[in-house]
């Protein structure tokens, strides 16, 4: 049986999404594979289509009771045998998931990462006939990731029980750093790393700078008002700011709730079903919300503060626009969202090794937001996707004036007001204009480094932003010693870049 036929029958699709059948096609030549595909990829087909084609048990170990319920449902559905074991449920409905697995053929089996580390499984699998292990939300193994979990980290076990299964460990996002601790922490044998599926053309990325929580409110207001259909995300930093945001917007729109960790189960439980039903079209949330749904229209995502890594930015932007349908994802950036993530790292229980890599991965989140080069591009160069681009021609890069921007509202009086307190938080020299000469240095630094980010495969923003950039213009530091002194260059980039810019700007006087 072909895997065109094994498709259409089983899961009546007409074809692959990108990525898809190159990861199945490793899984089922018994290697072990590290995958990454966005939200909205088709993660799960790569682990439900080996059960039918291999006729064989696969085993799947996912965070969330609710996903499994749903991909359960969805299983039954399409005909496939399907079940998984979580808590709360009764000894007769487990009796009937063991019954079903021991007619044979094929089954999918979900499971925690807790259930999977107990005796009674460990005993269970030793002789069963298993095509594969599945670990989703692979992420949460490392220590490098945004959502590290304890139970995540036992899960080698699974290797050291049955060493001849394959693994497939998959994720939304995940950088080069944290696919090799997934697979030293999972102990694969020479992974196949598949990194497809970051560039989504339906969505327009836009990043404005903020001088205060006026500023916000005004641009947000605007994103709903040219966003009257479909459904709504806005995430935000603390659950005092998502409660105020949440109650302001409920005086003057129907359908508006908030979800945060701070919130009972049933209180979240019922949160989510009623933003699921559509009950409750714009949700703000803290990223308590999000691992699992699977809302095709969601229209707009909004950032109202910015987070702690272009990880969780990315993972959390894309679960705007599933149906492929024009969406806009904005985020709202300003100087006191960086404090608010530095005193998460300051004040975390983390090893200092950890910290300074989350140091490291705010700083280069506050770089990408600063940044001038096209965001989709960028976004595929940090994660090392198999596709590369030169430019998008749908973010704010790319496109400045296009009718899915969101503008900033035209200066009154009264707006003036509003605004004067936040000016002053204003970065130094962000509006500064230039004369003739910065701005022939400021080009000239941008082509260097467009290009130099293209001879090291790294983003643009990781070797610096565009405010670096703006005070070397300006600026024009003659000798090592006083670049030290320029926004953004540390030791380590001073060492590396210093010599290349200093002959740049040479070049242009």
């Amino acid at each position: 049986m072909n895997y065109e036929v094994v498709l259409k029958q089983s899961f009546h699709l007409d074809r692959f999404r990108i990525g898809q059948e190159a990861i199945i096609s490793a899984i089922l030549s018994k290697k072990d594979v590290l995958a990454v595909l966005p939200t909205g990829g088709g993660k799960s087909l790569c682990y439900q289509f080996p059960a039918i084609y291999t006729q064989q048990l696969v085993i799947v170990i996912s965070p969330l009771i609710a996903l499994m319920k749903d991909q359960v449902a969805s299983l039954n559905k399409l005909g496939i045998p399907t079940g998984a074991f979580y808590s709360g449920q009764t000894d007769d409905e487990k009796r009937v998931i063991f019954s079903n697995m021991k007619k044979g053929g094929p089954f999918v089996l979900y499971l925690s990462p807790e259930r999977a580390q107990k005796e009674g499984f460990k005993n269970w699998i030793k002789d069963k006939q298993v095509a594969m292990f599945a670990i989703d939300e692979a992420h949460c193994v490392s220590q490098w990731g945004h959502d590290f979990r304890d139970e995540y980290a036992q899960l080698k076990t699974l290797k050291e029980i049955r060493p001849d299964v394959p693994v497939l460990a998959l994720t939304a996002s995940a950088t080069p750093l944290v696919l090799a601790d997934i697979s030293k922490n999972l102990q694969l044998k020479k992974p196949e790393r598949l990194v497809h599926g970051f560039y989504r053309p339906n969505l327009y990325y836009q990043v404005e700078f903020c001088g205060g929580d006026e500023e916000k409110d005004l641009l947000l207001q605007e994103a709903l008002r040219i966003n009257p259909e479909g459904r709504i995300l806005i995430y935000c930093g603390t659950r005092k700011v998502t409660e105020r945001i949440s109650g302001e917007l409920s005086q003057t729109i129907k359908g508006v709730g908030f979800y945060h960790a701070g919130m009972s189960t049933e209180e979240r439980t019922k949160t989510q079903e009623a933003y699921s039903r559509g009950d409750l079209r714009i949700l703000v949330a803290t990223n308590a919300f999000g691992m699992g749904i699977d809302q095709p229209d969601v229209r707009l995502v909004v950032h109202y503060q910015m987070p702690s890594n272009i990880d969780s930015l990315y993972q959390e932007m894309g679960r705007a626009g599933r149906d492929g349908k024009h969406s806009t994802c904005l985020m709202l950036y300003s100087k006191k969202d960086k404090g608010l993530q530095s005193y998460f790292i300051q004040n975390s229980d983390a090893p200092q090794e950890i910290k300074n890599s989350r140091w490291d991965n705010l700083e280069a989140l506050v770089s990408y937001s600063e940044g001038g080069e096209c965001r989709h591009a960028e976004i595929l160069t940090y994660f090392k996707d198999s596709q590369k681009i030169p430019q998008c021609g749908h973010c704010d890069s790319c496109v400045p004036v296009s009718p899915r921007r969101v503008m900033k509202p035209k200066m009154t009086p009264v707006l003036k007001t509003l605004l004067k307190k936040g000016k002053k938080d204003k970065k130094k020299n962000e509006d500064t204009p230039f004369d003739s000469i910065q701005e022939k240095r400021f080009v000239a630094l941008k082509k260097w480094r467009k290009e130099k980010s293209v001879e090291l495969d790294v983003p643009a923003f990781v070797i610096f932003g565009d405010q670096t950039l703006r005070q070397l213009a300006i600026k024009n530091p003659k000798n090592l010693e006083l670049m030290r002194n320029i926004y953004g260059i540390g030791e380590a980039k001073l060492e590396k870049f210093g010599w290349d810019i200093l002959a740049e700007l040479k070049n242009t006087d």
